[in-house]
């Protein structure tokens, strides 16, 4: 109706300067009206929203998530555990830390590190680190709870170590830093006491190795902070970062 309406209004107009002797008529008004009478183009095409971008480390992290959520083979495992408790992070973090296994508020939530001892690994990433969280990977030898956050067994750590080397091909870290004597001696191989493999550089599947206290120990043992930090610290300079 709007646009009848000025149509007819511009048909006036040029009529009005008709009879008033006009002989022509000015350029805007016909530019007016031809824009005015003209009919609506076609609707336009849909645009077709840009595709998602896959990142490949991701989705092969995303699916093998999936097969270890679907593993069995460690029945008291399976009959105890809310759910699998994978790793999070970057998928191309230059640094993974790993622990032995999941906790209560791990099973709970899936995600590891996430309690009390979370919290301590947290502090030392962000506070002494001074890096992010999420610019990491941490994940555990095992991916699912022992009863009563018992030690894991060797036969679950073995049934578990093709997730944990799949895991490790997908990221290709640069450093993994070991959390407790689990992670140290299934990593490494070995049977020797945490106090006997820290403080020093170990080479595993083409990354620097270093071990230090698992952080529920530092809970137990406040004064052992000052020894993870020195091992910290060791491992900030082979990463080549700088220190305050």
């Amino acid at each position: 109706m709007k646009k009848n309406n000025l149509i007819q209004g511009i048909i006036q107009s040029l009529e009005d300067l008709r009879l008033s002797g006009v002989s022509h008529v000015p350029k805007a008004a016909g530019k007016a009206l031809q824009a005015a009478t003209m009919q609506p183009s076609a609707t336009p095409a849909r645009v077709r929203p840009a595709e998602k971008t896959i990142d490949p480390r991701q989705a092969a992290l995303d699916a093998l998530a999936a097969e270890v959520a679907a593993c069995r083979r460690c029945p008291e495992l399976v009959r105890n555990r809310t759910q699998t408790v994978f790793g999070v992070g970057n998928p191309y973090a230059r640094l993974v830390f790993c622990g032995e296994a999941p906790g209560a508020d791990e099973d709970r939530l899936g995600e590891p590190f996430v309690g009390l001892a979370g919290q301590k690994l947290t502090d030392i990433i962000v506070k002494g680190m001074k890096m992010r969280r999420e610019d990491v990977y941490i994940l555990n030898i095992l991916r699912c709870r022992p009863p009563g956050n018992r030690t894991p067994l060797p036969d679950e750590a073995a049934a578990c170590r093709e997730f944990l080397e799949r895991q490790l091909e997908i990221i290709q870290p640069k450093f993994i830093c070991c959390l407790g004597a689990v992670a140290a001696q299934n990593l490494l191989g070995v049977n020797l006491p945490i106090s006997k493999l820290r403080g020093q550089v170990f080479e595993c599947r083409g990354a620097k190795l270093l071990c230090t206290y698992h952080p529920a120990y530092l809970l137990r043992n406040p004064a052992a902070k000052r020894i993870v930090w020195e091992d910290i610290k060791l491992l900030m300079a082979e990463m080549g970062r700088e220190q305050d």
